[in-house]
């Protein structure tokens, strides 16, 4: 990352803030109503400033990633913003159309769309100043709800990944584990995995480019990152949008970096109280504070690299034929235990392979699935301690250590197997293979081995091979 974001100051008070009420100035009442969508109704609570004096503006929440509940989503942000005379309103995310696999963003946006309808229509809401709030996934959404909408006055984008979500998933996996501290090896599987297509297809959404929204949005927007928010491309995300509305003709954003705050502009699991505060001003001080000085406030951020197109990986390693080989290898190493128990159940005994190849054979296969097992639980290990900040150089390198020897033992015992075989003909004593069990359970070890060997290879177990 070469550029960077221009920060005028520490101070991250919004001006054109006069006039305002402070956070806490009025009791709250919640309350619930039905939000009717296309075949599903949802429920959404409205948080109320008691006795605020005119109409007041209003705010809908749009959810990042998960579930979206309003009983746990956004409690802290529609309080502060209630207590202060805002209308708050956070409808829980339809889950029917929302998997794993797939979501349609603009479809969501529609959804979120009727929720600032009802807002809109409240007792004691001016209609003229409703706005919408997106965290992280969020920020895919809200741009879509807001370009060419004027029922929309005004947009916060808060830990917006701005980029698309494969180019958003590859740098916030790359920044969690250079983190913990893995190996540079790893780190460079990052895009295979995420570049490829998943088995059973899906996960489109995640091509999906906001840009063309941002393009045309010509609301108020305010832009919130934390600083120790590892996830997000802090720097990069306020630049591109700035970009993006330059060609809307906008030039009515604030941006603001809070010192140490998470994702969620939370330190020590609380809302960041200058956030909240912060956030009310701006606000309720809308249309001024849409442009009051400084534009861009709060601690420097810092983004090493930057999130980039993810290239799709060569046909080889695309997901369906990732987890085809994987299946033909398990069953191929099956191929010499059930070769073993056929022979058994029919009562036949005797050797089935040549003296000095069973033991290499055997250590061939078992250190092939070992070495791939052990692949996956580290990467589910490392995977845990990253979401949670945690590192250990026990375990991330010498983990990946004990996982290459492991793989490099299996290459020797291929070597000396294929050493034996070919010393045997050489010798002209009899075949490797005595049996067409021999022959199956040879051919089968060898085939299941070498498919699990060129996967952890790929990898990145065995890097100088690639």
């Amino acid at each position: 990352m070469t550029e960077t974001v221009d920060v005028e100051g520490a101070d991250t008070t919004i001006g054109g803030s006069e006039g305002t009420q402070p956070v806490g100035t009025y009791e709250v009442a919640t309350s619930i109503v039905s939000v009717e969508l296309s075949g599903v109704e949802v429920e959404a609570r409205v948080s109320e400033p008691l006795g605020a004096p005119g109409l007041r503006p209003g705010v809908v929440f749009v959810h990042g990633a998960g579930t979206g509940r309003y009983e746990r989503a956004f409690l802290a942000q529609a309080e502060a913003l209630a207590s202060s005379g805002v209308v708050a309103m956070v409808p829980n995310k339809r889950l029917d159309t929302y998997t794993t696999r797939d979501r349609d963003y603009t479809a969501m946006a529609n959804d979120y769309l009727r929720s600032v309808t009802i807002l809109r229509d409240l007792p004691g809401v001016d209609p003229a100043r409703v706005g919408v709030y997106g965290e992280s996934e969020g920020g895919w959404i809200v741009p879509v709800m807001a370009a060419d909408n004027p029922a929309v006055s005004f947009v916060v984008l808060v830990a917006a990944p701005v980029v698309p979500p494969r180019q958003q998933a590859a740098f916030a996996v790359d920044s969690y584990l250079r983190e913990t501290g893995v190996p540079v090896e790893l780190l460079r599987s990052i895009p295979r995995f995420v570049g490829m297509d998943f088995p059973g297809g899906g996960f489109e959404y995640g091509r999906f480019d906001v840009t063309p929204f941002q393009q045309r949005m010509r609301q108020p927007v305010l832009m919130v990152y934390g600083t120790g928010d590892a996830a997000m491309p802090t720097v990069q995300g306020a630049l591109e949008l700035i970009e993006d509305l330059e060609v809307a003709d906008n030039d009515a954003w604030t941006v603001r970096y809070y010192e140490g705050a998470d994702h969620g502009i939370r330190v020590d699991g609380e809302l960041l109280p200058d956030f909240a505060r912060d956030l009310s001003a701006w606000v309720q001080a809308l249309p001024a504070s849409a442009d009051a000085a400084p534009k861009v406030a709060g601690a420097e951020p810092y983004q090493r690299f930057l999130a980039e197109p993810v290239e799709r990986p060569r046909w080889y390693a695309e997901g369906d034929l990732i987890v085809a080989a994987l299946v033909l290898s398990l069953l191929a190493l099956l191929t010499g235990p059930l070769a073993w128990l056929v022979r058994r159940l029919r009562g036949r005994r005797g050797r089935t392979l040549a003296d000095g190849v069973l033991g290499p054979l055997v250590a061939m296969g078992a250190g092939s699935v070992i070495t791939f097992l052990a692949l996956v639980a580290y990467l589910l290990v490392v995977a845990n301690m990253a979401q949670n900040y945690r590192s250990s150089t026990f375990v991330v390198q010498g983990g990946w250590l004990g996982l290459r020897m492991l793989g490099i033992a299996t290459v020797v015992a291929g070597v000396v197997l294929i050493y034996r075989i070919l010393d045997g003909r050489r010798r002209g004593s009899e075949s490797a293979a005595q049996t067409l069990a021999g022959e199956w359970t040879l051919a089968g070890t060898v085939v299941g081995s070498v498919l699990l060997l060129l996967s952890l290879a790929y990898w990145g177990v065995f890097p100088s091979l690639w």
